[in-house]
């Protein structure tokens, strides 16, 4: 059928066929679809949507694009699992979860992203650690899956092809917002992993890519019931962007929060926001865990992921992993990350409390300072961003710390201080604090 034919279907609000979508997908493998074409039906599913069933064939035929991996002859030691977060500011979750995950039984190969726009990349992160390979062979992959449980690398070109031509197109096309688009481009690289079971973390408030709840509601439904008719187990959790989620935003200083976690530094466990972070964390792992077979319950499985994290077992896993990567070998005890030249603090204008964050407006502070990218491709400085970062609520008095801005220069340091001193007001009374997790969606 030509492409103006099913283009017309959607556009008119027809539902299209498995049949025709193949169609779509195999014209967006083999470019036989003009970009011209591709961003019409985009725009025509951004308009008329797609019922159940057509994101599922969606989501299918694009897994299909490409390579799809099978790890049954790997020897592997568990069910393969992983977790994917729709982004937020200060969200270093899958560098505690997937050596968790570890621990307890699992194995976690996962596929993380880098940043863009106001949200930080996994793999920028892991990348501040010097010799850490996002990319290696797959023997290297094969052998830290089998030594550390988890290793947590970038997609490679032949994973969900047709995904990351039509994304290409949708982000220059205004067709990103939409939730079909936005599920099958999800869980078709998922589903390309090879997975067993996904645990889904669907953020939303001022930091996240969905600022009501409706809307997170909305995606997390769509992702589990897509998920479950393209045959993966999936649990999605809709967790409160309102705060930077820890202490810090940026590359180094996350992985240095993310390995005091791990390693239960004391500071660390008095902390109320790394409380915070670790609370999300368990709450993933044992969805995850439950998910994936290896407890009967949430319960147990939470209980399973504490010990492993109060024991050192996650940390130990972490440091397989990021020495199986080509990391430091020592980086529990020296992570060898890079510290900016520049800190400056910034000073309370008056007492009072914070009051509800920007959070986005942190988050693009940290891209101005150099911790993230404008456009794909940038250059990220993985010293830049913000530590010791106060949540909503918090008392101040004139010239107490809001928070401390790591910069490459003075003059970076002294733009930042003023927005992050606009992103975090000082007001008369404290305001109700929002809940961690706000809902929990599964099939």
């Amino acid at each position: 059928m030509l492409a103006q034919e099913l283009i017309r279907i959607k556009r008119d609000g027809g539902a299209l066929t498995a049949a025709q979508i193949g169609v779509f997908v195999q014209g967006l493998t083999q470019g036989t679809w003009s970009e011209g074409q591709v961003a019409a039906m985009a725009m025509a599913i951004v308009l008329r949507g797609m019922n159940t069933a057509e994101t599922v064939a969606l989501t299918e035929a694009m897994t299909r694009s490409g390579t799809v991996l099978d790890w049954r002859e790997a020897g592997l030691p568990g069910p393969v699992l992983d977790k994917h977060s729709t982004g937020g500011v200060g969200d270093k979750v899958s560098l505690v979860l997937a050596p968790l995950v570890a621990a307890c039984g699992g194995v976690v190969p996962m596929i993380s992203g880098r940043g863009l726009g106001h949200t930080g990349g996994t793999l920028d992160k892991l990348e501040a650690l010097p010799g850490y390979a996002v990319d290696p062979a797959r023997e290297t992959l094969l052998a830290t899956l089998r030594a550390a449980g988890c290793a947590i690398v970038g997609a490679s070109a032949d994973l969900a092809p047709a995904d990351r031509r039509l994304y290409a197109i949708r982000d220059v096309t205004a067709t990103v917002e939409s939730v079909p688009l936005i599920t099958a481009s999800i869980l078709s690289k998922k589903r390309a992993a090879g997975l067993q079971a996904l645990v889904m973390d669907v953020k939303v408030g001022r930091g996240a890519f969905l600022p009501t709840l409706a809307q997170a509601r909305e995606l997390a439904t769509s992702l589990v019931h897509v998920a479950r008719g393209a045959g993966l187990p999936t649990v999605a959790l809709i967790t409160d962007m309102n705060r930077v989620l820890g202490r810090t935003a940026g590359n180094a200083l996350e992985v240095q929060e993310a390995l005091a976690l791990l390693r239960g530094d004391a500071d660390s466990a008095a902390d109320t926001e790394i409380a915070r972070l670790r609370e999300l964390t368990l709450a993933l792992a044992a969805e995850l865990l439950h998910l994936g077979g290896l407890y009967t319950d949430t319960v147990a499985a939470r209980s399973a992921a504490a010990q492993a994290l109060a024991s050192g077992a996650a940390a130990e896993r972490f440091a397989r992993m990021v020495a199986g990567l080509g990391g430091p070998r020592d980086v529990l005890r020296d992570p060898h990350l890079p510290a900016a030249p520049v800190q400056r603090a910034v000073p309370a204008p008056r007492a009072g409390f914070v009051g509800p964050v920007d959070v986005r407006a942190l988050g693009l502070a940290v891209v101005a300072l150099g911790g993230g990218r404008r456009r794909p491709g940038d250059a990220v400085d993985p010293r830049v961003g913000l530590a010791a970062v106060l949540a909503p609520g918090a008392a101040v008095q004139a010239g107490d710390a809001l928070a401390q801005v790591h910069a490459a220069s003075v003059a970076d340091a002294e733009t930042a201080v003023r927005a992050v001193t606009a992103a975090l007001p000082v007001v008369d009374r404290p305001a109700p604090q929002t809940p961690l997790l706000l809902d929990r969606v599964r099939a």
